[in-house]
Order: C-alpha cells, then sequence, then structure tokens
C-alpha cells in the first residue's frame, strides 16, 4: 500500500461517508483478563460515541507510510489451514458475527501483545465498493470491485490525571474523580491490504504509534508475518554501523556519517529527477554500499568494516534510501558547510586586510623619505639659488687661511669662529673680499646712497667687525 491509497481509504471515515457495518472488541485488564465485550452496529452508535471510534479507526491510518505503516506479506505456511492469515480470511468473511471467531482472535492478540497495563481492542468490519478512476483520477459511476476489509486498532487505557475540580452537587471545588480513559491507538492493522486499489489477502497493512519500538513480537505471533523494521529504526542501525566501524572518536564518526547522508540524499533526487517523484524507491543493497561509501570519500579500511556489518544486519531485506536519511542530520551537514564557508571568507578577508596595512605602511614610509628627499633637495636649491644671487650683484669670496694683501685694497676680517672656507682665486684682482659668518649672507645687500654702490651688511648691537685686521668701531 501507498500513501495515495492509505488516504484513500481514510478520507471515507466521515460521518457521511464511512460505511463501517460492525464493530466489536473488549476491554482487557492488567491482569489481561476480558472485562468487557463490545458488538455494536457502527451506524446505530450515539454521536459522541460514534466520532470518537471513527477517531481511533482514523488514527490506525496515519503517519508516515515505512515508518508508522508497514507492509507485511505472509509467508506461505500462514495461508494454510490453522495459519493466522487464514484465521484472518474466516474472520472477515463471517463479517464480525461468529462469537467463537472473535474470543479466538481476542486470545491470539491478548497473548501477542507485550503491554503492561489495560487496553482495548477494536476491530471493525467495512466494504468499500471502490469506484473506477480515470487516469485524470475522476471517478466513475461503476465499480471495479468491493474492497471488504478488517481494521483492528489497540488502544491502552489509562487512569486520568488527578487533579481538582467544581463539584456542582456540592457547589465546591474538590478531588476530581479518576477515570479509565481510552488513549489513541498503539498498534493496529488493515487486514486484507488495499493494494493498486485492490485487495490484497497476501499482505496486511501494520501501524504503530512508535516507530522506535514497534512490538515486533505482535508482528510475528499475532499475525504470523516476518518482522519489519522501521525507518527509524533502520536509520539508527545504519548509524550506528557507521559509529562501531570507526571507533571511538564521534567527531570523525558524525562527519562521515554527514558525508554519507548526503551521498544518499543525492542519489534519491537523481533518482526522481529522472524518473519522476512517483518512482518506485530504491532499495540500498548490498552491491551498491560500496559505491555509497566511495563516492562519499570513505578510506577503504572502514568501507571494508561496514560492508560486513551492513550485510549481517539487513541481510536479504535491504532498507529502501529514504528510510535512511536523516533530514535532521541534512540539516546540521548543510548548517556546518554553511560555517565553513563562513570562515573561510573571514580568513580570506583577514588576509587581505593584512597586505592592505602592510602595503599601506610600505607606501607611507616611500611618502616620508619623499618628503625628506624634497625637503632637502628644496634647501639645496634654496642655498645654491641665494648664493647665485649674491654673487650676480657683486662677486663675493670667502676665503679661510689664505693671505690677502695681494688680494684687495679693503678686506672685512671674519669673526674668529667663522664656519666659512673659500678657495682663494690668485689670478683675479678683486677691490673687496668680504669674510662672514654663513648666517650673515643672506642679510648682506646692495644699496644706491649718495649715487654710489654699496654693500650693506646689517650688524647687532653685540656683533664686532674686522677691516683688514684692524677692529672697525661702528
Amino acid at each position: 500500500m501507498n500513501k495515495k491509497e492509505i488516504l484513500e481509504l481514510k478520507r471515507r471515515l466521515k460521518k457521511d461517508e464511512c460505511t463501517f457495518t460492525r464493530m466489536c472488541g473488549c476491554y482487557v485488564d492488567g491482569q489481561k483478563n476480558i472485562v468487557l465485550n463490545i458488538k455494536e452496529t457502527f451506524l446505530n452508535l450515539r454521536e459522541e460515541e460514534f466520532f470518537k471510534y471513527l477517531e481511533i479507526a482514523s488514527k490506525t491510518l496515519s503517519g508516515t507510510v515505512g515508518n508508522n505503516l508497514l507492509e507485511l506479506n505472509f509467508p506461505l505456511d500462514e495461508e494454510n489451514i490453522g495459519g493466522r492469515q487464514l484465521s484472518l480470511m474466516e474472520l472477515k468473511k463471517s463479517r464480525l458475527k461468529n462469537d467463537a471467531l472473535l474470543d479466538d482472535f481476542y486470545k491470539l492478540i491478548i497473548d501477542s501483545y507485550d503491554y503492561t497495563g489495560n487496553f482495548l481492542i477494536l476491530v471493525f468490519h467495512d466494504a468499500y465498493d471502490v469506484m473506477t478512476k480515470t487516469t485524470d483520477n475522476a471517478k466513475l459511476d461503476e465499480s471495479e470491485e468491493v474492497y471488504e476489509y478488517l481494521l483492528c486498532a489497540i488502544c491502552p487505557v489509562s487512569l486520568s490525571k488527578p487533579g481538582l475540580g467544581y463539584i456542582s452537587d456540592e457547589n465546591r471545588i474538590g478531588a476530581r474523580i479518576r477515570d479509565w480513559v481510552v488513549g489513541p491507538p498503539d498498534l493496529g492493522f488493515v487486514f486484507p491490504a488495499f493494494t493498486d486499489r485492490s485487495t490484497d489477502i497476501h499482505s496486511v497493512m501494520y501501524y504503530t504509534k512508535d516507530a522506535k519500538d514497534p512490538h515486533p513480537e505482535f508482528m510475528e505471533e499475532a499475525l504470523g508475518c516476518s518482522s519489519k523494521q522501521t525507518a527509524t529504526e533502520q536509520k539508527e542501525a545504519f548509524q550506528n554501523i557507521i559509529r562501531k566501524a570507526i571507533g571511538s572518536d564521534d567527531e570523525k564518526s558524525d562527519h562521515i556519517f554527514m558525508e554519507i547522508q548526503e551521498t544518499l540524499n543525492n542519489m534519491v533526487d537523481d533518482h526522481k529527477a529522472v524518473n519522476g517523484k512517483n518512482a518506485e524507491p530504491i532499495a540500498l543493497t548490498n552491491d551498491n554500499i560500496q559505491d555509497i561509501l566511495i563516492e562519499s570519500g570513505i578510506p577503504e579500511e572502514i568501507t571494508a568494516k561496514i560492508e560486513k556489518s551492513y550485510t549481517r544486519e539487513f541481510g536479504d531485506t535491504p532498507p529502501v534510501v529514504e528510510n535512511l536519511i536523516d533530514k535532521k542530520v541534512l540539516a546540521a551537514n548543510e548548517q556546518r558547510k554553511k560555517e565553513e564557508r563562513l570562515e573561510k571568507q573571514v580568513r580570506i578577508l583577514e588576509r587581505r586586510l593584512e597586505k592592505t596595512t602592510q602595503d599601506t605602511e610600505l607606501e607611507s614610509d616611500k611618502n616620508s623619505a619623499l618628503e625628506i628627499e624634497s625637503e632637502s633637495a628644496l634647501n639645496t636649491i634654496l642655498e645654491t639659488e641665494t648664493s647665485t644671487a649674491l654673487k650676480t650683484d657683486f662677486d663675493i669670496i670667502s676665503e679661510t687661511d689664505v693671505e690677502l694683501e695681494t688680494a684687495s685694497d679693503t678686506v672685512l676680517e671674519p669673526t674668529p669662529n667663522s664656519e666659512i672656507k673659500s678657495e682663494t682665486h690668485a689670478t683675479t684682482n678683486y677691490d673687496i673680499v668680504l669674510h662672514v659668518k654663513p648666517q650673515k649672507v643672506a642679510q648682506i645687500k646692495s644699496q644706491i646712497i649718495d649715487g654710489k654702490k654699496c654693500i650693506i651688511i646689517p650688524m647687532d648691537d653685540d656683533e664686532q667687525a674686522n677691516v683688514n685686521g684692524v677692529n672697525a668701531v661702528l
């Protein structure tokens, strides 16, 4: 049975469309004794009870196919006399009107159901007139067949929680009376299965509320079928195989399991892209598990261990690939990859920032060097231009430690601590030779006084002058 076929049955469990003919059952206490037998014509039930029972039946057709809903097949020997399948066929044919068959059925369930506490067994009989459908799912007014089936639900019964309530007779708040309340079904099944919108007497559709504990003992003893793992159990078993093969390194096993999950998910996506969303599911056989592991980048020594354990765990009943996919693990793996990409981008940005900082510092050093070099060059140019300008107005030659008697008629001697040193051009006959401190050079000017060109040298009060070796009184 697929999801579409299950929904077709479930949609009929409404007041105006329900065709249940009869409902029977029994209430079992904690010592596995039958306390109450129920036999009702379903459509004659009180309205409140009608909807509550209908809700229980509907719950037995809920959940995920392959996880909460499992298709179980009967072995050939169970279809012979004394077999479970044959007993169910007889009960269906009786339309729940044979008390002996019902008692045997109840006893089989009570003995097979591993549960501590009170519970309620309910079994419904229905006959569904299956209408013909066209390729576009439009219903025609002609019937293909009458699908006659039994729906069984096993519901735990427990005491309501203690609490306070309003006691109307005494007009006060007091301890509430604790009642035995029927809960939603823990187990259930539909027989025969509704496969390809037709009766399949070789199969039963099994329901379990808890996918982690589907009660395999009930599948084997009450129904006579081989037990079958739910998708949840298969995922846990598969993860345990990976962990055991890798060892105690939880971080490494989680990483490898994530990679395998992504490979399986890609495999399913590719299969649906090629064959359509309604394509037959892929089984992960012993032959293609190696390809999955290699594609996931698993080391060879670990691959060999996983293959061996996988064959031992799943044997001749390989799980459907989709049953092994854990959506939470895929989401966690996607988040991990996203974080790794962000960390990588941060590292790249940090390297770029570091390089930019280094380039900025280098450029700054270059600019500083250029500024110093430019300033030095400018000073040199200014000094050169100043010296040239002075020589243009009048020829001045500074001299150190050279006798000037033959050179001039008038000499202004330098102060003893003068730093100016110049060459003496013996071949040139100057009328005036000046020897001054360097800082005085820029202050020397030429000026016309009384019609004659004069050299002006400003002097401060504390400065002295020496002219031809004689201290000048100014």
